[in-house]
């Protein structure tokens, strides 16, 4: 071992050696590169001083890239290696290093090349005679995990380890997640380097690597397309801001960062400028994930203020005759111009049909000689002047935000004329309820606010009131707008453009949790994008699989597209899974559950206690674990309980606890793991969250090595037959 190591270690060694190189030489580059090009003239700039300094910038744009891949932190920078049937050794690695040769060093992961490090079996070893994993600590090589593939060759190759999935799957795990690479297995491996075009549907249980070989995947599409992406843009969507501080390494670590993380409470950050994550109760998260609120959205901007004294009218008088046009009229030219054109966009339009209808009125009346010879010009004129015109308008088409117009479901008239045929009674008393509460905007809010945002367009800037040049702000100071200022100010704003960004790939992580609303929040984003979709049905939050399953299939439409299951669970003791696995068969009995691969011979410990004594009994179980996992525990309790629980363990633990213990409700654990996890009160997780039994099976799923439950005041209803209380 030790000279094998000592080996290894020169070769790592000269890796680092040729990397240090390489920075030194990019640093020289974009020295050099800021000092070109400069010019003395500072009142103007010549057409060659103009083409040089863009190729400066180019130039030290270039080389800060350079510098950012090489600087980044590359934990275990060499990772494998390949002796193949012809005598070649491939080392692999997270980037590509090439000698002062151009000789290749260490090969990326992402190339061809490597392929064999990852697909290579004893049935099929694709002229590799033995795969060596290298486990290191920084730049040094700690540890060495061989599988001998080619066992017909005649080889004196040394062969040393446990082999290196196992001895990864039994270290301890941190606070996020770590990437895969060393470790890929041939399943994920496919799905990884699967063709890019269309849809790439990633599927499996608990615990198989859905999410890491999802990650892998946009780390492999960039490297592999990297002008298509790059420029175009790679989003990943998860669960929660905490599923997204969990993963944020991953993809930096494999030497990528050209990437949009964003919660699914996130998504719209881009229309809205503000994200969310307080989630609905299940009932409200029902009506406002469903498809039903597309109309009812639609419905509270077009219909009148129910609670208005009087239908909404316009009158006006023009050269003696009075004009009025009636809710009736009113509304046909509201709906018919918002058919057409974006609500904020569409004043201008608004008022041509008014006067247009306005003008038709004024043609039919039997007037005077003087009102006869009234042309169309003047006639508008005369209208849009009077103080009765502009303050309709006012009322009738003010610029309105998203939040204002979702905010008018807090009125039970308007809500019940919303909803009517669309929603229940108690559905829209229930949606009203909550608006008027005027509590934070949640998950569930950010889809219909975008939804109306995309409905708006954008809230036109407004003009400036003053038309002096100078503008005084106080009796110190003056500011003086120039004629770009006021045109700045002034600006068109296209009405056909989109409210929000647009990526070439979407990367969606737990899919099944997405809500028809939200799909077409994604969808809006991605309309040319090709999409990687990972999720399982069995640990759904959203409770029609069905509308899920149409939403995907709509997605797919008629392109390419390619399914991948992933079948071991490699999370899970095979202890742990098979008490989740009867959990969610008493739900989804037809759940595609996949195969734990590794025992710890610890079953799983089911706890009671009373309401009083869960805070003790909580910290006497994690004092426990505490002494039997290295790495982190995780408390997962309803979100009724966070708070209390959050708070006691606050004043209870020590600093060096606290550090590897988390408390977090169901739906923050999904994508999540710990070496210990502790899920207390487990009836009431299933009737607080949207998909009861199934978000319960996610919490049973987290823990990598120990589980306890307790049960609150008695055994829980959860609970598989014969399974009984047992100690600490």
């Amino acid at each position: 071992m030790e000279r094998e190591l000592a080996s290894e270690q020169a070769h790592v060694d000269k890796v680092y050696d040729r990397l240090s190189a390489a920075a030194r030489s990019a640093r020289q580059v974009a020295t050099e590169g800021q000092a070109l090009y400069r010019t003395d003239r500072n009142n103007f700039v010549r057409d060659e001083d103009g083409t040089g300094m863009y190729e400066r910038d180019v130039f030290a744009f270039q080389a800060a890239k350079r510098l950012a891949t090489l600087d980044a932190e590359h934990e275990g920078l060499v990772f494998g290696r390949l002796d193949r049937t012809d005598g070649e050794i491939r080392y692999i690695g997270r980037i590509g290093v090439r000698d002062a040769d151009y000789e290749p060093l260490v090969i990326d992961w992402r190339a061809r090349a490597a392929e064999p490090f990852y697909r290579a079996t004893p049935a099929d070893p694709m002229e590799v005679i033995r795969r060596r994993v290298l486990r290191s600590r920084g730049e040094k090589v700690i540890g060495i995990e061989d599988d001998l593939l080619d066992t017909d060759s005649d080889t004196d190759l040394v062969v040393l380890g446990e082999g290196a999935l196992m001895a990864a799957l039994s270290r301890a795990r941190g606070s996020q997640m770590k990437d895969i690479v060393a470790t890929i297995q041939a399943e994920q491996d496919e799905a990884i380097r699967a063709p890019y075009s269309g849809a790439t549907i990633i599927s499996g249980g608990p615990g198989t690597g859905k999410t890491v070989v999802a990650l892998h995947r946009a780390a492999y599409l960039l490297y592999s397309n990297r002008r298509r992406f790059e420029s175009g843009g790679v989003l990943v969507v998860g669960p929660s801001q905490v599923f997204m501080n969990y993963i944020e390494r991953v993809l930096p670590s494999l030497g990528e960062d050209a990437v949009t993380l964003r919660s699914i409470g996130a998504v719209a950050v881009d229309s809205l400028g503000f994200s969310a994550s307080v989630t609905d109760p299940p009932q409200v998260h029902r009506i406002k994930g469903s498809l039903r609120m597309v109309p009812v959205l639609r419905s509270l901007l077009d219909s009148a203020d129910p609670n208005a004294t009087e239908p909404p009218r316009l009158r006006v008088s023009v050269k003696g005759e009075v004009l009025i046009l009636g809710a009736e009229e009113l509304t046909r030219i509201r709906r018919q111009i918002l058919r057409q054109r974006r609500y904020n966009q569409s004043l201008r339009e608004a008022e041509s049909a008014l006067l247009e209808t306005l003008w038709r009125r004024w043609s039919a009346l039997d007037r005077g000689p003087e009102a006869a010879e009234l042309e169309r010009e003047a006639f508008d004129d005369l209208v849009t002047s009077s103080s009765a015109y502009r303050d309709f308008i006012a009322q009738w088409w003010p610029p309105l935000t998203a939040m204002q117009v979702l905010r008018r479901l807090a009125d039970p008239a308007r809500a019940a004329l919303a909803g009517r045929d669309r929603l229940s009674t108690a559905e829209i008393e229930l949606l009203s309820a909550v608006y008027a509460a005027e509590t934070a905007w949640t998950v569930d809010d950010i889809a219909l606010l975008d939804e109306l945002t995309t409905i708006l367009g954008p809230v036109p800037e407004a003009e400036p009131d003053e038309d002096n040049a100078v503008s005084f702000s106080d009796t110190r100071q003056a500011e003086l707008v120039t004629t770009a200022d006021r045109l700045s100010r002034n600006r068109e704003i296209d009405p056909n453009a989109d409210t929000h960004d647009s990526f070439a790939h979407i990367l969606l992580d737990e899919a099944q949790d997405i809500t028809p609303m939200q799909w077409r929040m994604l969808r809006r984003r991605g309309g040319g994008a090709s999409w990687t979709i990972v999720g399982d049905p069995a640990q759904s939050s959203w409770p029609d699989r069905a509308e899920t399953d149409q939403a995907i299939n709509e997605l797919i439409g008629r392109g390419p597209s390619r399914r991948f299951r992933m079948s071991t669970n490699y999370r899970s003791p095979a202890e742990v899974f098979e008490l989740a696995a009867k959990v969610v068969r008493s739900d989804v009995p037809d759940a595609d559950l996949p195969d734990a691969v590794r025992r710890t011979g610890v079953a799983p410990t089911l706890l009671a206690t009373t309401g009083a004594e869960l805070v003790p009994t909580l910290l006497d179980v994690i004092t426990d674990l505490t002494a039997q996992v290295e790495g982190t525990i995780g408390v997962i309790a309803p979100p009724s309980r966070l708070t209390q629980l959050r708070t006691a363990l606050d004043g209870s633990v020590g600093r060096e606890l606290g550090r590897r213990l988390v408390v977090v409700s169901p739906l923050e654990a999904k994508g999540l793991e710990y070496d210990a996890a502790v899920v207390v009160a487990p009836d009431e997780i299933v009737a607080e969250s949207p998909g009861g039994i199934r978000v319960l099976y996610v919490a049973l799923t987290r823990p990598t090595q120990r589980l306890v439950t307790i049960d609150v005041d008695s055994p829980g209803r959860w609970r598989p037959a014969r399974s009984e209380p047992g100690p600490a």
